[in-house]
């Protein structure tokens, strides 16, 4: 994401991304990236001429990436402070929606090592969805019709 140049976004829309690097602390301010040594790589925009609260397009945001799997159990997340400051929210902003994603069960906050994504239920189902794109792909790869495929996988599940 920081080899490039940082891709075209509305007007008005901040981005904040991460990337794994073995420097120390700093932020790229032309670009609007923060580099940490630790924390995974998280995409996420607030738009501020959205009618939806800029929590909530944040909290959406990191939820979907949790759920998705792109962010996996032990992903270490930016720290409220960082994340704030380079979307231009307040920090309050920033901490609630650590606080409600933390209630929800998908991070947990490790005290000075930061708020980190927590294993989980969320972990399983994106990993079987991963894995159920990946059948449904082969299957159509070698012709197998969808209602076939399902039946594959009953089957499947009877025999365990």
């Amino acid at each position: 994401m920081l080899a490039g140049a940082p891709a075209a976004h509305p007007a008005g829309v901040q981005r904040w991304g991460v990337t794994p690097l073995t420097r120390e602390v700093g932020v790229d301010t032309a670009a609007r990236h923060c580099l940490t040594s630790r924390v995974t790589e998280l995409d996420v925009a607030v738009d501020p001429a959205s009618h939806e609260p800029p929590y909530l397009q944040l909290r959406a945001q990191v939820e979907a990436l949790v759920r998705s799997g792109r962010l996996v159990p032990g992903d270490r997340l930016p720290t409220v402070r960082a994340l704030a400051a380079d979307l231009g929210l307040a920090a309050n902003t920033v901490a609630r929606v650590y606080k409600e994603l933390e209630a929800a069960g998908l991070v947990e906050t490790r005290g000075r090592a930061g708020t980190v994504v927590a294993s989980g239920e969320h972990a399983a189902a994106a990993a079987l969805d991963v894995l159920a794109a990946r059948f449904v792909a082969a299957a159509r790869e070698a012709g197998v019709r969808d209602a076939a495929a399902v039946e594959i996988v009953r089957r499947a599940q009877r025999n365990s």
